[in-house]
C-alpha cells in the first residue's frame, strides 16, 4: 500500500482516462481547497484529487487504486470537525460532481440522491414535492449527503426525527476493491440478513465510498411555533422539556440550551442582533420549536403550555415568535454562537452526549473540573439538550493567548471531561464523529471486545487498509 508516495505516470494516465480533465486534479493550486480544514487550523496533503461524475467512474477509479495499492480519503463538502476527511498523503475522492436527484416518491415518502448533493438542495427538493427532509444543521449549504451519512450527522431536529442513521433507507457504495454494492432499497420493513447499510453510516469512509442514498421524507408541518425562554437552571430546562413533550403530544422538534455567556458573545460579535429578553437576568436560555401537523388549535396549545411552564417555575420569562421573521431572528442567535465563539479565539471543544436526565449533574460536575484545571477559563456549554448532546467548549481567559491556552490546558481538560462523560454512561462523540482527533481517545475508553469487533469489520471489508487509513480505528 502507498499512502504518501508519488503516483506513477501510468496511474495518472489511467486516472485521467477514467475521470477526464475535470475529474482529475493534480496541480497544487487545484488540490489546496481539498486539503485545508474549513476552520483554517489544519492543512493536509494529497498528490491528487479524483472527482468522479458517476458511480461507474468512482468504481473504475477504485479498481485502479486497488491495483496500484493507493490509499484513499473520501471527502464530501469538507465541513467535518474531527479531520476525518482531511488527507495526509492519500488520494482524495471528492463526490462533489455527483449531484443528481435520481428519484422522488412522495407517496412512499422517500427520495434517492447522489452523494454530492448538498443538504440544502435535498431540503428544497423535498419541499418542492410537498414533503420535509428534517435534517438541519449550520453547514447545510456546504455539507453533502455522502459526508452526512459517513459521519451520521445530527443537527437540531434529532429530538423528533432522529440522526442521519434514522433517515437513511438504503445506500449505494463502492467497496475498496471497486465492486458496487447497490443497497438502494426504499423499504421500511426488510428483515433479510444483516442491515449492511449501517456499516457505512457513521463509517467515516473507512469501508468504502457512499455514492447514493435513499432517504426518508415526512409531511410538512402545518405550523411551527418558536419560543425563547429564560430558565433558572439546566434542571429547570430538562423539566421544561419533559412537560412540553407531554403537553404537545411529542411535537417538540428542537430544544436548544444556551448559557448567558453564549448569548453575550453573540450580541457582542453581531451588533445588529437583538436580545429577545435583555432584562431577564437569567443564567440560561432555551430555544424551543414545536411543529404542529394542524393549524387549528396550535396557537392555543402553545400558549397553554407556556403558561404552565411559568406557573410551575420551569421558566421565568419568555417570548413567543409572532411571525416567521421573528422565528428566524431567534434561531439566528443559536446558529451564530459557533461563529461568535470563533471570533473570541480558539477553545478546547467537546462534542459529548449523556442521558437527558443527567445533563444538570454533568454540567455541575464538569464545571468544577474545568475550574480546577483552568480556573479563569470561560466555559460555554450549549447545544441540543433535547437529545442529550452538548457542545462543551472551554475558551481561554480574557487576555490569554488562545494557542498557549490550548497547549497548556487542552489535554488535561479533554481527558477530564471525557472521563466524566464515560462515568455517566455518555459518548465522547455525539454527532461529529471520531476521525483522527478522537481515534486514540476512543480506543482507550471502549472495551477490548468492542475494539476487536471494530477492527474485525475494518479488516473484513478493507484488508489492505487503504480506505481512510488511521481514521476512527487503528488496525496497525
Amino acid at each position: 500500500m502507498s499512502q504518501t508516495a508519488d503516483l506513477s505516470e501510468t496511474f495518472l494516465r489511467a486516472a485521467l482516462e477514467i475521470l477526464g480533465p475535470r475529474g482529475c486534479l493534480t496541480a497544487p493550486e487545484d488540490i489546496t481547497p481539498y486539503v485545508e480544514d474549513w476552520r483554517g487550523r489544519e492543512t493536509g496533503q494529497s498528490p491528487m484529487v479524483a472527482r468522479p461524475a458517476s458511480t461507474d467512474e468512482c468504481a473504475r477509479f477504485m479498481i485502479l487504486c486497488a491495483e496500484h495499492g493507493v490509499a484513499i480519503t473520501p471527502q464530501g463538502g469538507n465541513s467535518g470537525l474531527v479531520l476525518g476527511g482531511l488527507a495526509h498523503g492519500e488520494v482524495v475522492i471528492s463526490t462533489a460532481r455527483m449531484k443528481a436527484i435520481r428519484d422522488i416518491d412522495p407517496l412512499n415518502d422517500s427520495l434517492t440522491v447522489e452523494a454530492g448533493v448538498i443538504l440544502a438542495d435535498v431540503q428544497a427538493a423535498a419541499e418542492g414535492a410537498g414533503r420535509l427532509f428534517p435534517l438541519s444543521l449550520a453547514s447545510e449549504g456546504q455539507a453533502q449527503i455522502g459526508g452526512l451519512i459517513s459521519t451520521n450527522a445530527g443537527g437540531v431536529n434529532v429530538l423528533r426525527y432522529g440522526m442521519m442513521r434514522d433517515l437513511v433507507m438504503g445506500i449505494e457504495a463502492v467497496l475498496p476493491d471497486g465492486r458496487i454494492w447497490n443497497g438502494l432499497t426504499a423499504l421500511r420493513k426488510d428483515n433479510t440478513a444483516y442491515d449492511l447499510k449501517q456499516l457505512f453510516i457513521g463509517g467515516e469512509g473507512t469501508l468504502g465510498v457512499v455514492t447514493a442514498a435513499t432517504l426518508k421524507l415526512y409531511p410538512q408541518p402545518a405550523v411551527k411555533a418558536v419560543a425563547w425562554l429564560a430558565v433558572e437552571s439546566p434542571q429547570a430546562a430538562v423539566e421544561l422539556l419533559a412537560m412540553a413533550r407531554q403537553e404537545t403530544g411529542g411535537a417538540v422538534s428542537s430544544f436548544e440550551l444556551m448559557p448567558r455567556i453564549g448569548v453575550d458573545f453573540v450580541m457582542e460579535e453581531f451588533s445588529q442582533m437583538r436580545d429577545p429578553l435583555p432584562d431577564a437576568g437569567a443564567d440560561w436560555y432555551v430555544l424551543m420549536e414545536v411543529s404542529f401537523s394542524r393549524k387549528e388549535g396550535a396557537s392555543e396549545l402553545m400558549q397553554s403550555m407556556l403558561e404552565q411552564a411559568f406557573e410551575r417555575g420551569f421558566a421565568s420569562d419568555g417570548v413567543l415568535a409572532q411571525n416567521e421573521a421573528q422565528a428566524r431572528d431567534i434561531w439566528h442567535i443559536r446558529e451564530s454562537l459557533p461563529l461568535a465563539e470563533k471570533a473570541f479565539g480558539r477553545a478546547v471543544k467537546h462534542d459529548i452526549s449523556v442521558p437527558v436526565s443527567s445533563i444538570p449533574a454533568f454540567l455541575e460536575r464538569g464545571g468544577k473540573l474545568v475550574q480546577a484545571i483552568a480556573p479563569d477559563a470561560n466555559l460555554i456549554a450549549f447545544g441540543h439538550v433535547g437529545d442529550g448532546n452538548l457542545h462543551y467548549n472551554v475558551a481561554p481567559p480574557v487576555g490569554m493567548d488562545d494557542t498557549q491556552f490550548v497547549k497548556q490546558f487542552g489535554k488535561a481538560l479533554t481527558g477530564a471531561i471525557h472521563d466524566l462523560v464515560c462515568q455517566m454512561n455518555g459518548s465522547i462523540s455525539a454527532e461529529h464523529g471520531i476521525g483522527l482527533q478522537k481515534r486514540d481517545d476512543l480506543a482507550a475508553r471502549i472495551s477490548p471486545v468492542e475494539l476487536d469487533m471494530l477492527r474485525a469489520v475494518k479488516r473484513a471489508l478493507d484488508p489492505d487498509n487503504r480506505m481512510n487509513p488511521g481514521r476512527m480505528v487503528d488496525v496497525g
